[in-house]
């Protein structure tokens, strides 16, 4: 990989290093960091980072840290191509309690010196940007669900409480109870880096949890995300746990969703999202249908970003779980307080229901963005809500009255992002033909996948 020889693309001597900022000095000082995290993420959401010894911070921030960009998924680079370099925002840095001595600092990437276009926190830096124009920032409200796991002797994974079996295990106290030292320990080590968390709960899986925690701005939530995913991993591995965030683990309970709220708030922080005027009695402006109606316009294409693997689609299905319940939307609608539409209306608020746990949240934050500033642009009016339980309506029914279904596999999704220019032209062709490209690979290796249902079924069928 890259070593301080490659860095030919800054001519700047390294002797011209300059001082760390006091701000950053302390934070040092005060948790006794050794070393900082330089930390990106490829087209997927997976962190991606290099280590780097507090001493050689300065320059690394001056200069970048140094990746072969051929070696992470999808940033659109060859082998004999140029160096991917990070810059860290020290505005970022945080310590990281569950791993004494380090901290982390988010970068944007650059390439031959300037903003990488397959850098997806770059992609939604430009979708920020659009709103900062109007002088407005999103803010959204992330709702991370997860699962954990023990790996059993022959591979396969279990439940970490074998006695977390109930039919309807949904806020189980003893499910919560004897889980809870993993959660403990992830709650206040992130409450310690500035999380504030209100609510852990048991989800309505086995082994299945939530833990919310106050909504910010849409970049702060995503780099929050990601280093939640970093903390939780980390965390349940030196317990002898794997917390995974599988979309559908289970084929018969409950998937891990990720839930955004949103809102538009102008400088003064005012939620522009509100209005208690409204005739509709959701609280909602103008502008939040507008809002709305352009997430209700894109939604065929914004799937892919927001359930972007093979095993996100297990978890948008039409039928109930084996809990009798299920919170994943499936019909393009929106409706106050309606669990079992795409777009909830919480009151004064929007809560997007289609992303799960496996996305990226730069690119699903991104996608919003432009979905929904074209709604906003060209006053799109989202239809009549829907309140009625539409998982008990029937398709039939639920067509007859002109709502959607979302597409029902990623091949469907991707083929509805391929067509939808809306967001080549705002997110970039870059980082939408990457995107395409990965994920069509995706499609083809688990088209080649033998099941062992297959096997049990057709080996004998004939």
């Amino acid at each position: 990989m890259p070593s301080k020889t490659s860095r030919g693309h800054d001519k700047r001597p390294l002797s011209d290093k300059k001082a760390l900022p006091p701000e950053t000095q302390r934070i040092i000082d005060e948790h006794g960091l050794k070393y900082v995290l330089t930390q990106f993420v490829d087209i997927h959401g997976v962190a991606k980072t290099k280590s780097v010894p507090v001493s050689s911070l300065a320059d690394a921030i001056r200069s970048g840290a140094g990746f072969a960009g051929f070696a992470i998924s999808g940033m659109g680079m060859e082998p004999h191509g140029p160096d991917l370099l990070a810059f860290g925002d020290l505005s970022t840095l945080l310590p990281l309690p569950w791993q004494p001595g380090y901290g982390r600092v988010v970068g944007i990437c650059r390439v031959n010196g300037k903003p990488h276009p397959y850098d997806t926190r770059y992609v939604l830096q430009r979708q920020i940007e659009r709103l900062q124009e109007r002088g407005w920032h999103l803010n959204t409200g992330l709702e991370p669900e997860f699962s954990l796991f023990l790996r059993n002797a022959d591979g396969s994974l279990g439940t970490v409480d074998k006695s977390d079996s109930l039919d309807k295990p949904c806020y189980d106290y003893k499910g919560l109870s004897r889980s809870r030292e993993f959660l403990e320990r992830l709650t206040e080590s992130l409450q310690q880096i500035g999380y504030d968390i209100f609510q852990i709960d048991h989800e309505d899986a086995s082994g299945q949890f939530e833990i919310n925690y106050t909504y910010s701005e849409a970049m702060e939530s995503a780099d929050r995300f990601v280093l939640f995913r970093m903390a939780a991993s980390e965390i349940a591995n030196s317990m002898g746990m794997i917390c995974s965030f599988m979309p559908k683990p289970n084929p018969q309970r409950a998937g891990n969703g990720m839930h955004f709220h949103l809102s538009i708030a102008d400088k003064k922080g005012n939620n522009l999202f509100h209005d208690d005027k409204d005739k509709g009695n959701m609280g909602l402006s103008k502008l939040a249908y507008h809002f709305t109606a352009g997430l209700l316009k894109h939604a065929p294409a914004l799937c892919a970003f927001a359930a972007p693997t093979v095993n996100s689609y297990k978890r948008l299905v039409v039928g109930r779980s084996l809990s009798g319940a299920t919170w994943a939307p499936v019909f393009i609608t929106y409706g106050a307080n309606n669990r079992s539409a795409m777009i909830r209306i919480p009151y004064g608020r929007l809560e997007y229901r289609l992303p799960d746990s496996g996305c990226n949240p730069y690119l699903v934050s991104a996608a919003i963005i432009a979905a929904g500033l074209d709604g906003i642009d060209h006053e799109l009016d989202p239809g009549l809500p829907c309140n009625e339980n539409l998982y008990k309506m029937g398709v039939e029914k639920i067509v007859s009255r002109g709502i959607e279904i979302l597409p029902q596999s990623l091949n469907e999704a991707i083929h509805a992002l391929e067509y939808d220019a809306l967001f080549r032209r705002d997110l970039g062709n870059e980082i939408i033909n990457e995107f395409i490209k990965e994920k069509r690979m995706e499609w083809v290796e688990y088209n080649r996948y033998v099941t062992d249902w297959e096997v049990k079924r057709y080996a004998e069928f004939f």
